[in-house]
């Protein structure tokens, strides 16, 4: 008895070393372990033992991160002010990088995607924004992967989600797109109407040639005219008749 008291305390004391020595990583975190201040390397996943006291680990997670960038406001070249806000989705591929090369990667990846969303917005007129934006999203990944790569990170996708224009630019909009849409109007009825003499003229000239088609399409008018009222009574009178009663010109 008087023995098991004797090892309790070292009994107790391995089982906090323990405790404090044995971690468990999940698959997509990874452990960036400091040995009396300085880095060893990524560790992980599954069990890990780390000296207590001696090793600090920072934990990083390697699965994708979506970053909301804040609504910023942008004057673009035309000088249009409109608001952009959009997000960023990046992933660590080195944690050893990650943690020793910048203070915080979110903040830092953060504050590059507002500076970069602004600056690519401001270089572009605003009909380029609205109907190219998957040129504005390939160019903010571009510069965005291109300086975050130091820090050990791969941005995989940027989406401008909501461009906000002011009220005055919308009802300006808005009068240009009606316009655009009565000028096409004018322009396809302007089209029938040439189409249709087109063939107006074919007609008649197919008609001089041949003076009884003039007499079949006469019947086919009085069969047309027969369908929308059954009540209707037609009387052909042959045009000749009335050539008697025209006057004659005096010699």
């Amino acid at each position: 008895m008087n023995s098991l008291y004797t090892f309790l305390p070292i009994i107790v004391l391995v089982v906090l070393f323990l405790a404090s020595a044995i971690k468990i990583l999940n698959e997509y975190q990874r452990a960036v372990v400091f040995r009396l201040g300085r880095v060893l390397k990524a560790k992980g996943p599954g069990l890990i033992i780390l000296i207590p006291i001696i090793d600090k680990m920072v934990k990083v997670s390697l699965r994708i991160l979506a970053l909301d960038v804040p609504t910023q406001d942008v004057i673009t070249r035309d000088n249009v002010s409109v608001k952009v806000n959009a997000v960023i989705y990046f992933r660590v591929l080195d944690p050893v990088k990650a943690i020793i090369e910048v203070e915080d990667y979110m903040f830092a990846t953060s504050q590059l995607a507002q500076t970069t969303l602004r600056s690519v917005c401001g270089a572009e007129e605003l009909d380029e924004i609205l109907t190219h934006r998957d040129k504005i999203n390939n160019q903010i990944q571009t510069i965005l992967d291109e300086h975050t790569d130091p820090w050990g990170i791969k941005v995989t996708n940027v989406e401008v989600k909501y461009i906000d224009l002011p009220q005055e630019m919308q009802r300006a909009m808005a009068r240009q797109a009606e316009a655009e849409r009565d000028r096409r109007s004018k322009v396809i009825n302007a089209e029938g109407e040439f189409q249709a003499s087109t063939r107006l003229a074919e007609a008649a000239e197919i008609i001089s040639k041949h003076p009884e088609a003039l007499q079949l399409r006469y019947l086919q008018t009085m069969r047309e005219m027969t369908y929308e009222s059954k009540a209707s009574t037609i009387l052909p009178i042959p045009v000749d008749l009335f050539k008697i009663l025209a006057p004659k010109e005096k010699g």
